[in-house]
């Protein structure tokens, strides 16, 4: 296990790295990434996170005073109503110093009426889930893959990852009228398919999805850079449809979510700054998050842009060529 570097992020844009910082993709919904980091490895894990990972070379830490400034720069954009704020990272937004505090300013923002996290829950406690929905967290997305311990600890590729207080975590939240849980499993063909049926019984019966559905099973895909168990094919989404189906109709639970289940709509998305195949002149400012890359901004400051295919020193400047920038999350390499 390769020591990676921590990055604190500050005076940069923080729009165009999907690795942190805010992710709008054109609806309601922001994501917010404050943190890179995981501790836990999951076998499953479609961005190789946790102690184990073999492609990261940088995790980062932003603050929290830049991430709300950003914030509000978004949601000014989008319009100040009916907007969620969803934490979720590359890792586990758990791992952010700050969580608390980014909950309550995030509540304090004219516009925002919905703010949820999605954790893997192995540093979530009774306290903390208190302090976060004080704060007002508005719902908790869990991830429990298993019910059966050992496969449990297989699945996180985490020797202390210790199912049982998960689940008492998992208890108090349902228990709470003012936070609500979602049970999240990744369903990973030939592993855990047994489990879900328990999972699903499970959040049913501590009471799981008081306002929104109770659970949000998901599909393992093989992503290149992330993990892949040995033996595992993913399902295709239509054979993962189905089966959703015959769950739902055997506990009479709503298993195939809709955007709409969770007032999710349409609204404006930042403008593309840069088209693909456009040249820019960036300056480096950091080690990207995986191997080959570098982290960048450019002139006017205004996006990130991941570099890759080149090793430069920070203070460096090139032009680059952008080659993705799907929802602002700018790709480009060295203009030959």
């Amino acid at each position: 296990m390769k020591k990676r570097k921590i990055v604190f992020i500050d005076d940069v844009p923080l729009v165009g790295c999907i690795a942190f910082g805010l992710i709008d993709r054109g609806t309601n919904v922001i994501q917010v990434r404050p943190s890179s980091a995981c501790v836990l490895s999951c076998i499953f894990c479609s961005t190789d996170a946790g102690p184990k990972s073999k492609h990261r070379l940088c995790e980062y830490i932003v603050d929290l005073e830049s991430l709300i400034e950003w914030f509000e720069y978004v949601v000014d954009y989008k319009g100040r109503k009916h907007i969620e704020a969803h934490i979720d990272t590359v890792g586990d937004p758990l791992t952010y110093p700050h969580i608390v505090e980014l909950v309550q300013k995030l509540s304090e923002i004219r516009g925002v009426e919905v703010i949820s996290m999605q954790t893997h829950g192995a540093l979530l406690t009774e306290r903390l889930v208190d302090e976060l929905a004080d704060a007002g967290l508005s719902r908790i997305n869990l991830s429990i893959d298993a019910l059966d311990p050992l496969l449990a600890k297989k699945l996180a590729d985490t020797e202390w990852y210790d199912l049982e207080r998960v689940l008492q975590v998992a208890e108090h939240i349902a228990e709470r009228p003012d936070i609500d849980l979602l049970i999240a499993p990744v369903w990973v063909p030939g592993l855990n398919d047994q489990e879900i049926p328990k999972i699903i019984e499970y959040a049913i019966k501590i009471g799981a999805g008081k306002k929104w559905p109770p659970l949000g099973i998901q599909k393992y895909e093989a992503h290149k850079r992330g993990r892949k168990p040995r033996g595992v094919k993913p399902m295709t989404w239509r054979h993962f449809y189905r089966k959703l189906l015959e769950l739902e109709n055997k506990y009479k639970v709503k298993l195939i979510l809709r955007p709409e289940d969770f007032g999710i709509h349409k609204r404006p998305m930042l403008p593309i700054i840069y088209k693909k195949g456009e040249k820019v002149l960036v300056e480096v400012i950091e080690d990207g998050w995986l191997k080959g890359e570098l982290l960048a901004v450019d002139k006017r400051r205004m996006r990130l842009i991941t570099v890759i295919g080149v090793h430069a020193s920070p203070g460096t400047r090139m032009y680059v060529r952008i080659i993705s920038n799907k929802h602002n999350l700018y790709i480009a390499e060295p203009t030959v």
